[in-house]
């Protein structure tokens, strides 16, 4: 089984319908758009070319690459920075089968450098609605909690945003996740809750099987963002399957960040057998080796995902969406007749 095989070829990998459900915008920031915006904003990275930063890319572990990230993101500080970086992500994702994204964003990495909360939404929000409009690609936004930073600053935050609720769909909670647990970050969930707003957080990522038991229980998660320890509990593997709980699993990240050595002993093929509501998605792909469609691909040629499995995952990626339910029933039944013809 191999990418000479009609039906697993890239591309009908590309083709295929299918949504993206755990994407940071910020993590969408190429180098070459990382140094045009430096540029033109002034800001002085500690890079002197697109290859040193690429060079830089061979992350140790999480936090390796977080450092990275946030030195990135000072780049963008105007309105234009996140509208052009959200329209890049938007078009690039158009021509890979996506149909919808729901894609993450970190006020806080910007309102801590002083850039407005309506300056670093507004500019994504004005990219993601042109995207529907030329492009077909309907998008909502999950505005995250880091949870290196205390649960005021999360509380604060929130309340800070609350005015634009319209505007996001639901709280995610993400950053380092080791020695953070979820739970420290309950009231300021219970609270999103109260306002309409979803709930999903990063889980089980680097942190152990039980912080994934914490999402659920004091967050009320109704996803989990990777979740791939989960294969270390047979009990958990058994509450998420019974509960029919999706798990946005990024298998590019989770090699390039070692949580697993290489794509062939990633498990997520097993949770997919487990009957796991697994999705599949590139997290932060400029800086991962990879946007959906190399998710993709990867697990066809390392894990010899077949078929059926990529039928599995794509149905799963529309079920585990915050779309409405018709919604929902037209991807299917686009995808459905994808796989027919």
């Amino acid at each position: 089984m191999g990418p000479w095989n009609p039906a697993l070829s890239d591309e009908h990998l590309r083709e295929m319908p299918k949504a993206e459900l755990h994407v940071h915008v910020e993590g969408t920031l190429e180098p070459e758009m990382m140094f045009e915006m430096a540029a033109r904003n002034g800001v002085r990275l500690r890079y002197g070319s697109v290859g040193q930063v690429r060079d830089a890319y061979d992350f140790a572990d999480l936090q390796s690459f977080l450092d990275l990230y946030y030195e990135a993101t000072r780049v963008l500080i105007h309105e234009r920075d996140f509208y052009d970086l959200a329209l890049a992500y938007i078009t690039k994702v158009a021509s890979q089968g996506v149909r919808h994204a729901e894609i993450f964003f970190d006020p806080q990495a910007h309102t801590d450098r002083g850039v407005p909360f309506g300056t670093a939404i507004t500019g994504p929000r004005r990219a993601l609605l042109e995207g529907q409009r030329r492009l077909g690609v309907s998008s909502h936004l999950i505005l995250c909690f880091l949870r290196d930073l205390s649960a005021e600053a999360a509380a604060a935050t929130l309340r800070l945003t609350l005015p634009y609720k319209a505007w996001f769909v639901g709280v995610g909670l993400d950053s380092s996740e080791a020695g953070h647990p979820p739970e420290a970050f309950e009231a300021v969930f219970e609270e999103a809750a109260k306002h309409g707003l979803h709930r999903v957080a990063h889980a089980g990522e680097e942190g152990p099987p039980e912080y994934i038991r914490q999402a659920l229980d004091a967050l009320g998660a109704e996803r989990i963002d990777h979740g791939v320890r989960c294969v270390e509990d047979p009990a958990l593997i058994r509450r998420l399957r019974d509960g029919h709980l999706p798990l946005t699993v990024c298998p590019l990240s989770n090699v390039r960040l070692r949580v697993f050595p290489s794509i062939e002993e990633h498990p997520v093929k097993q949770m997919l057998r487990e009957g796991l509501r697994v999705t599949l998605n590139s997290d932060d792909p400029a800086y991962f080796g990879g946007y959906l469609v190399d998710n993709y691909s990867a697990v066809r040629d390392g894990l010899d995902f077949d078929r059926e499995d990529f039928r599995e995952v794509a149905e799963n990626s529309f079920l585990a969406s915050f779309l409405d339910e018709g919604e929902k029933r037209k991807h299917l039944e686009e995808l459905a007749s994808y796989f027919e013809t």
